[in-house]
């Protein structure tokens, strides 16, 4: 996952205000989206995350780490691209991906794991999201069953499962993909992998339903506990494995959704929480500066991976919610110049730290890591509305 490593390379990186920011990124709403640009922006992201993402040690070879923020993303998103775009080829990044995923796949017992003094709960990480990358791409593949090494992603996916249910995840106070909290999210990561997976999600009489069982259990027992955006991922999951939420649960909480809904039409990550920053002493509070400003504006994660889950839940596109996230997002795809490098993609940033200070001289790979979520989850929202 490594994503911890990322966000550290900016730690030092502070201060910079709403204002500067929308100005230094041409803040002018343009009506529609470009979804080539969209798809440019991500695979540009993939070739800088296979060149700067730790290189871990994999069989002869190296492989890069997976991120929550970056790699998963563009595994749920590039492929409706493609399609939306009529192109039936994965593009060379997708390849890459698929080729690095099964390499670990097969090496799994004996290659390097994503953290060296965090064995368990790095190789319960990957195991989860070694098996949602492999679901994704058999769904995508239209497979009528798993294929071999989604089947041993998978074996690897219930030898590493707790007792409780769920698995190791890994904890760097980095909110919203590496914290105490992530442990519930990370379960519902490997949900929505059982769900996704041809032919996985068990017969309660098959050998793996004990283990969706269990899954299910936690689930349910948690929930309560649990932060908005966590309960979102479940939500979205559950649209993919029957049997996590009751349909009050489910209605009350896409209520609960629209609720946190801005005037504007978008929704907040920041807003999603609290968030605890679990490796940091008392009182609560992210490891570094971050500008409030800034994070409690609508952004492009948050409004994207609300709007696609609300419609992955049943909410129909013409509804009103919908249809003012999907306003908000079309006006929001913004050109972004970083370094003389030039995108045009969804913004969201970092609650852990203010990576944006600087300006256009910022570091562009760790300032752009939430704006690679928010970017596929706004392709992923538009593309359902369409």
């Amino acid at each position: 996952m490594k994503l911890g490593t990322g966000f550290l390379l900016a730690s030092m990186v502070v201060g910079v205000t709403a204002q500067h920011l929308e100005a230094s990124e041409g803040r002018t709403p343009q009506p529609g989206w470009d979804i080539v640009k969209a798809a440019q922006y991500l695979d540009d992201r993939m070739e800088l995350w296979f060149s700067k993402a730790t290189q871990l040690q994999t069989d002869q070879g190296k492989t890069a780490c997976v991120s929550c923020h970056t790699v998963v993303p563009y595994v749920l998103a590039r492929p409706a691209l493609r399609r939306a775009m009529g192109v039936s080829n994965p593009t060379p990044q997708e390849v890459k991906l698929l080729d690095e995923t099964l390499r670990r796949v097969a090496t799994y017992a004996s290659h390097q794991p994503l953290y060296a003094n965090k064995d368990q709960p790095s190789r319960g990480t990957e195991a989860v999201l070694n098996a949602l990358i492999l679901a994704h791409q058999d769904a995508v593949q239209q497979r009528p069953q798993p294929s071999e090494p989604t089947r041993q992603a998978f074996n690897e996916l219930w030898e590493r499962q707790r007792p409780d249910g769920a698995w190791d995840w890994l904890d760097a106070a980095l909110e919203p993909y590496e914290s105490k909290d992530a442990t519930f999210y990370g379960a519902t990561l490997a949900a929505l992998a059982i769900g996704t997976a041809p032919g996985i999600a068990p017969d309660p009489q098959e050998i793996n339903g004990s283990h969706v069982r269990r899954l299910r259990l936690y689930l349910k027992e948690k929930y309560r506990d649990q932060n908005l955006y966590n309960r979102v991922w479940l939500l979205l999951a559950a649209s993919r494995l029957t049997g996590l939420l009751t349909p009050a649960q489910r209605d009350a909480l896409m209520v609960e959704m629209q609720e946190k809904q801005h005037d504007d039409g978008g929704w907040s990550l920041y807003q999603l929480g609290p968030w605890r920053w679990s490796g940091v002493p008392p009182p609560d509070g992210p490891r570094g500066k971050v500008d409030v400003q800034l994070l409690t504006r609508s952004d492009g994660y948050a409004t994207g991976l609300m709007a696609y889950t609300l419609r992955q839940a049943g909410l129909p596109p013409g509804h009103p919610a919908l249809q003012r996230a999907k306003d908000w997002l079309q006006t929001n795809q913004r050109e972004c110049l970083i370094n003389q490098q030039l995108w045009k993609c969804w913004r969201t940033y970092s609650l852990n730290n203010d990576q944006e200070h600087g300006g256009e001289h910022g570091e562009p790979w760790p300032r752009m890591f939430m704006s690679d979520a928010a970017t596929a989850f706004a392709a992923l929202a538009l593309l359902s509305l369409e």
